[in-house]
């Protein structure tokens, strides 16, 4: 991506080097799956995010409609001796805090522009090892997430470091890509569609096959969210350098569902799904990127049944 010039957000908590005394932990994010199924393939065990055995792994961006504001507060944070970081995690921090003033000034253009209200800007906390939010302890392990009961995004760095070296998605677009899919989220939560959809997963009981296809559909929406911000974000910027939606298509093959079941046991459980195929993911980022229309993605959304998504 070309992102020199870029301003970097101001919307940005740096929380590296603290550490939280609280030890429940909540499964999910955005690839909250992976690291659960990349261990029960490298050997060790994928059962304590949440889900059970690894291949129905709950949704922490799912949890915080759940929850209802149960988690600790910042205050409950106890800050160890600064640490010290390396050139890279520097300027992943740095790339981080650009691409979310991307989403901030792209998102709140559509919002003006499509009628969608005011876009509110989440914030993004980087944090190391583990963090309190409003829906819980954040675990590194859940990869990066969503917390509708604070509107922030959770991310420790090292989180790219795994897609690189754990799956082999690599490139600064599909990171990128990953902090752009939980913006989606937030998108999703100011729109009211993350309400709805959690409403429903109440009603069927979490981690039910049925609560499982609208977690996939939240999921896909989010996907098709960030192929629309990467559509005026290229368009405003010309930011996109040849091969970057090569590494986003190859990101969200890698953290399909079926892709990483198959990978971490050998076989896919569809009805334990809750991000969706590698093919569905895919297809609706490809769908964002290539329209940039906000709101045919959400009514496809909400209105296609579940074998059409």
């Amino acid at each position: 991506m070309r992102l020199e010039g870029r301003r970097e957000s101001s919307n940005v908590e740096d929380r590296r080097g603290m550490s939280s005394g609280a030890k429940a932990g909540l499964g999910g994010g955005i690839m909250g799956i992976i690291i659960a199924l990349v261990a029960m393939f490298m050997g060790g065990g994928g059962g304590g995010l949440g889900g059970g055995g690894g291949a129905g792994i709950n949704i922490g961006d799912v949890l915080g409609g759940m929850l209802g504001g149960g988690g600790l507060t910042n205050n409950q944070i106890q800050a160890q001796d600064p640490a010290e970081f390396s050139a890279e995690e520097q300027a992943l921090y740095k790339f981080s805090s650009q691409i979310l003033a991307g989403t901030e000034d792209i998102w709140t253009q559509i919002f003006r522009e499509q009628r969608l209200g005011e876009y509110q800007v989440p914030k993004m906390v980087i944090y190391t090892g583990a963090t309190q939010t409003a829906c819980g302890q954040g675990q590194a392990a859940m990869g990066p997430f969503y917390c509708s009961g604070d509107q922030c995004l959770y991310i420790d760095l090292s989180f790219f470091t795994t897609m690189k070296s754990q799956l082999g998605a690599d490139g600064d677009f599909a990171y990128a890509y990953v902090i752009a899919h939980e913006v989606g989220h937030h998108v999703e939560y100011l729109t009211g569609i993350l309400d709805k959809i959690h409403g429903k997963m109440r009603q069927y009981g979490q981690g039910s096959a049925q609560a499982n296809k609208e977690s996939v559909r939240i999921e896909l929406l989010a996907d098709y969210l960030a192929g629309c911000w990467a559509h005026y974000d290229n368009e405003q910027f010309a930011s996109l350098d040849d091969g970057d939606l090569k590494e986003a298509i190859d990101c969200a093959l890698k953290i399909g569902d079926d892709y990483l079941q198959k990978r971490g046991q050998g076989y896919a459980v569809p009805e334990s799904f809750t991000h969706g195929t590698s093919d569905q993911r895919m297809r609706w980022f490809k769908a964002g990127f290539e329209t940039g229309d906000v709101r045919k993605g959400m009514e496809a959304a909400m209105s296609l049944s579940y074998n059409q998504l």
